[in-house]
């Protein structure tokens, strides 16, 4: 689930985001950092999305990215591609970890200039063109879910469904027939209450 973000203190299940894709620019001595940054569910997902950029982008001397997944920003990874260890991905993480943002991946593509900036000057370009990034990103917050599947019969349906609304529980997969099924999306601390609280409702079962 998700929603725009506010400047009230997040619940238990809820953490930041961004909404949508977004980029930046930085230059400095002739380089050219290019940001980009995603919005990603997986780290699968994210590591895909570097590789189309390195075809993409396949003049560029460094394509150095960090990425992190979930309700604990886990899992991470921060990847210099090259540059000297600590300048890239650690920056560009660094600004994920100072916004608490997660489900995102920013990946910083740099053209090399000719004039080398020195681990201070490398850092810099790396965290500023993260930045230009995510100033020009929609922040939203996320509740992290868990899929339950709920089956019952159709004289249940109201009474399952009642529950759910109570909580503002989303639902997918809807099948109402003489035996009914859904998936419900349910606040993972709010999974355990949950079940106790459908298991009473007869014939009703939790896949």
């Amino acid at each position: 689930m998700e929603k725009a973000s506010t400047k009230q203190t997040l619940a238990p299940d809820d953490y930041l985001s961004i909404k949508a894709s977004s980029e930046g620019l930085y230059k400095d001595n002739g380089s050219r950092f290019l940001s980009l940054a995603y919005s990603v569910k997986s780290a699968e997902e994210a590591e895909e999305i570097v590789k189309k950029l390195r075809k993409e982008h396949y003049d560029a001397t460094h394509h150095c990215y960090a990425y992190r997944i979930g309700l604990k920003g886990e899992p991470w990874r921060a990847n210099d591609d090259g540059e000297p260890s600590g300048t890239a991905g650690r920056p560009i993480l660094g600004e994920l970890l100072s916004r608490n943002l997660s489900d995102i991946l920013v990946v910083v593509v740099r053209w090399f200039g000719g004039v080398k900036l020195g681990v201070p000057g490398l850092i810099k370009a790396y965290r500023t063109a993260t930045q230009e990034a995510l100033l020009n990103a929609e922040t939203i917050t996320k509740t992290a879910t868990l899929p339950i599947k709920i089956t019952f019969p159709y004289s249940q349906t109201d009474k399952v469904l009642r529950e759910l609304r109570k909580r503002n529980i989303e639902d997918s997969d809807k099948k109402f027939e003489e035996e009914c099924s859904l998936t419900a999306h349910v606040p993972l601390s709010m999974t355990e209450s949950l079940k106790e609280i459908l298991l009473k409702i007869e014939d009703v079962r939790i896949d």
